[in-house]
Order: structure tokens, then sequence, then C-alpha cells
């Protein structure tokens, strides 16, 4: 097991409170960004979660949740640092990385965390690839923040003074990691490409990742497209519950709702699964958890 280290400069004006750990949603959607007059409480970006832990900024995923982000971290005292970790580079995970307006903003640092994709190609390359004619205008040599691209293999820890970041595979056909932070006592888990275990060490390595933790964050599982039927129950969330449970995680929040689920049948559901576990929330955009 690799280990990586970092240090934040104390001097940068937004650092967060070292005594804090939050958790912000910013996109809540998989597969493709859904905005419409039926996701408006919900949201319709995709995924995207902002952490504030031991003055530390990290962000997990960069879909089009982080333009939102980005937005609103223009408003805050700059340089901004921060360390974006994503789970695998498929679209709806990169593709709020090229209108992350901070990035183009000169004294800015972004440390970008991800693994190889199914073809080989580092973390650095797939985002760069998205941003290339005819994808996109500009470049990423356009962005003008100091960015440092780490390449991640499952197992691999990445320490930030007192933040622990490990990582697990949790996903063998789609090249994804699942997260989990520790810092102090406190500590979540995001594990958001769960579907049906390929085996016992499978569902076994993701249950040691997620052991304990205040916060699990992770996704429904649902059937390919065709098999689909939108708010028809043909998805599977018990899987993350049974998940939650097993593992001790103290609160679950499930995110990366399909497309095609309605606000009124994610609160039907929402209020089902609190009939088995009060410790369940459906992430929402703009929904802010402490931790601890």
């Amino acid at each position: 097991m690799s280990n990586l280290e970092f240090s934040q400069s104390p001097s940068h004006a937004n650092e967060a409170p070292k005594t804090s750990f939050l958790v912000r949603f910013w996109g809540v959607r998989g597969l493709i960004p859904s905005p419409c007059n039926y996701t408006t409480r919900y949201g319709g970006n995709t995924a995207c979660v902002e952490v504030q832990v031991g003055g530390k900024h990290l962000i997990f995923d960069g879909g089009t949740g982080l333009r939102m982000l980005g937005k609103n971290w223009l408003e805050l005292p700059q340089p901004i640092e921060a360390h974006l970790f994503f789970t695998n580079v498929q679209s709806n995970r990169i593709q709020g990385f090229p209108f992350f307006a901070p990035a183009f903003v000169c004294g800015n640092i972004f440390h970008v965390h991800g693994t190889a994709a199914s073809n080989s190609a580092s973390i650095k390359q797939c985002l760069g690839d998205q941003m290339l004619q005819p994808h996109f205008p500009y470049p990423l040599q356009a962005m003008e923040s100091e960015l440092h691209f780490h390449n991640l293999m499952a197992g691999d820890t990445v320490d930030l003074d007192d933040v622990v970041i490990a990582t697990a595979l949790i996903n063998r056909n789609q090249k994804s990691i699942g997260y989990r932070v520790d810092w102090q006592e406190y500590s979540i888990a995001y594990v958001t490409d769960i579907h049906q275990f390929a085996d016992d060490s499978e569902e076994e390595r993701i249950k040691q990742l997620i052991q304990g933790v205040n916060l699990l964050i992770t996704n429904p599982s649902y059937p390919p497209p065709k098999f689909y039927k939108s708010d028809s129950g043909d998805f599977n969330y018990q899987t993350a519950v049974k998940l939650a449970q097993q593992a001790g995680a103290k609160q679950l929040v499930i995110s990366h709702h399909h497309p095609d689920d309605r606000d009124d049948f994610l609160d039907q559901v929402q209020k089902e699964l609190k009939s088995n576990f009060p410790q369940v929330l459906l992430a929402s955009e703009d929904l802010v958890l402490a931790v601890g």
C-alpha cells in the first residue's frame, strides 16, 4: 500500500475551520443531468460532493454540480487550495470539470486524484481529452491555476496532515474506487458505484472500507436503461440500507438518483426507507450535514 502525503499552506485565506467536518451536496444525479420541473427539489446536477474537514477542502467527483460549487467558491477569499477525488472517469463524474471556474484563476492550487480508466488512460489524460476540440473550446492548458495530478491505485491512502483518505476498489467493471475520510474520531465513506457484488471478496472489501463510519454516502443500484421503468421501483435501495446496517454506519445518505426519478417519487422512497432505517436520507442539492 502506498501512502501519499500533502500539507496545505495555512496562509490561504479560505481555509476551513480546523474544528469542523462538513459535507455539502452539489450534484445528486447519476448517468446524465436532469434539469426539469420534476427535479427542482432534489436537483438535476450530476455527482459532486464537497467536504470541509480539519481545515482542508475536498471534492468528490466532478459532475455538473462542480460548476455550481465553483461559482460559489469564486465568492470566497482567494487563493484557494483543494483536493479533487474522482471515483471513475465516466462522463457523469467528470463533465463539470471544464466548467470549474476556480481552476481558471491564477494562484489557486488543485490536487487532482484518480485511478486509470479501463483503457489505462490516466486521470489527467481523461480530463484533458474531454477539453479537446470538438468537445470543448478551451484545452486543459487554459486553466491558469496550479494543477497537480496524482495517479491512485486502489488501496492507496492520501494523508493531508491529520486527515486520512483511504481507497478501495468497489466496482471492477467500471474501475471505480470508493473513499473513506478519517479525521480525529470521525469518518465518512463515499462509495457510489455499488451494484451487484461480483464476489464475496468484493463485498468484504467494501464493508472494511465503510466499517463504523459516521456517514455513509452511497447509491441505489438500477439495471441497464432498457430494463428501467421510471418511478417503478425496479432498482434496489435496500442494498444500500443493508450495507449501512451491516457496517454499523451511524447515518446513511443515498445519492446518484436516476434521472427519471421525480421529486414526489423520491419523497415516497425516503418515507418508506425511514420506516425501517430512521438514519437514512435521500440526498438533495444544497444538503449540508455536520459530521460528529
